[in-house]
């Protein structure tokens, strides 16, 4: 039997978010503050996810 090829949870994630804009209204408060904080998941994907979901692109410009 073949096996499907994994993914992780934060790509599944974000193909979701991309996908679907009720499930990105979904998100609890708490999973954000949880990913946002100095203890959570501090992968720049969640970041990107965060600011899809809430219809914000994230730009880096040069510093000054």
């Amino acid at each position: 039997m073949k096996r499907k090829a994994s993914t992780s949870h934060d790509e599944a994630t974000i193909r979701e978010l991309r996908k679907s804009p009720e499930f990105a209204a979904g998100i609890e408060r708490e999973s954000l503050y949880r990913a946002l904080s100095a203890h959570g998941n501090p992968r720049l994907s969640t970041l990107v996810a965060v600011t899809k979901a809430v219809g914000l692109k994230l730009i880096v410009e040069a510093a000054q």
